[in-house]
């Protein structure tokens, strides 16, 4: 038997959410795929040195190609003339020529919900993606919100969806190394910089909060989503861009709270990570933020600014609140991983 993995997305160097939860599933993959399968990662370039060394049945193929599309185009190429017996895509859209056994991811579907986050072109292809993975034998999703999400919206048949929470890189655990250019202390954010993340209610907030507790610094980590205009760098407001798990375990363990008031997520593992850190945790009361979070953080209405104000207040004047955060955080976390994920995943595709 031949199993075939798109590893494009893993294969990226600066990773965010959806190209380590590719990354992770291999690497659990390699631990658990029986020998007699034989495995073949597809990417657009060599293998980068984190995703070797691969075992005896697995194999690297390079399928170059110096135009956009890799996956429509290349990928659909290779499966036309060397079709696998199964294919899993865990984070692209299905190639066409595709094998009936197809097994494909769907992380959410915020270009539905915050169109204009998104270029056309890019709604364009992320709606045609939709269309192409109800072709796949079956759909993974990251949370019971997501599935819900692509039942009620999409219309994709609720039996096609397999729920397969997600993990969280365990480099994430409290330290004491603090990311040397930043001062202590400050509330901390990580991920993309766009309007969906709500990092508008997170500026606003901050600046209320700061009135009263001018020695605070807000730390916003994470690529900028070109559609989004956010200020500049101050000493109070700090943007970082995109950084290393290595920095980000850093400033997520030394922050006094992470804040994560998002509007839409798919699943949102930062807040898996800063519970691993010991860090407490502001986040969102819709999406599927509740499902992850559990009772290990403060919900808050992501549309008020002085809601997120007042609960950053509740952590920082009430130690043993904060405690309490912490000790339900480390529990929350233990409920998910990476080995798990790829356990259930990988029954599914080889059942």
């Amino acid at each position: 038997m031949i199993l075939a993995i798109d590893a494009s997305r893993a294969n990226k160097y600066e990773k965010t959410g959806v190209e380590w939860y590719s990354y992770f599933l291999i690497q659990e993959f390699k631990k658990i795929i029986p020998v007699e399968t034989k495995v073949i990662l597809y990417s657009p370039s060599s293998l980068r040195e984190d995703l070797l060394p691969l075992p005896q049945n697995w194999e690297s193929r390079v399928l170059r190609w110096p135009f956009p599309f890799w996956t429509l185009k290349r990928l659909s190429l290779e499966m036309l003339f060397h079709k696998p017996d199964i294919l899993f895509v865990p984070s692209h859209i299905i190639p066409f020529f595709s094998p009936k056994n197809t097994f494909t991811t769907i992380h959410d579907i915020g270009f539905k919900r915050f169109p204009e986050c998104y270029r056309t072109l890019q709604k364009k292809i992320l709606e045609f993606g939709i269309k192409r993975a109800k072709k796949a034998k079956k759909i993974f999703a990251p949370s019971e919100f997501t599935k819900k999400e692509l039942v009620d919206i999409c219309k994709i048949p609720e039996n096609k969806i397999i729920v397969t929470h997600l993990g969280y890189n365990d480099v994430y655990k409290k330290t004491e190394n603090n990311e040397p250019s930043i001062k202590k202390p400050y509330l901390f954010y990580i991920g993309r910089l766009e309007k969906k993340k709500n990092i508008e209610n997170i500026i606003k907030a901050f600046k209320l909060f700061s009135k009263d507790n001018p020695d605070y610094t807000l730390i916003l980590a994470g690529n900028k989503n070109p559609k989004f205009n956010i200020p500049k760098s101050t000493p109070k407001i700090q943007t970082l861009g995109w950084v290393s798990n290595e920095n980000a375990t850093a400033l997520m363990a030394n922050a006094e709270i992470f804040l994560y008031p998002s509007l839409y997520e798919g699943f949102g593992i930062p807040i898996l990570e800063a519970f691993a850190c010991g860090t407490p945790v502001i986040t969102s009361d819709r999406a599927s933020m509740p499902e992850i979070a559990g009772d290990a953080a403060l919900l808050v209405n992501p549309d008020s600014p002085e809601e997120i104000k007042n609960t950053i207040l509740k952590i920082i004047n009430n130690y043993a609140l904060k405690k309490s955060l912490i000790e339900k955080g480390y529990n929350q976390c233990k409920k998910f991983n990476w080995q798990k994920c790829a356990e259930k995943t990988l029954n599914e595709i080889l059942k």
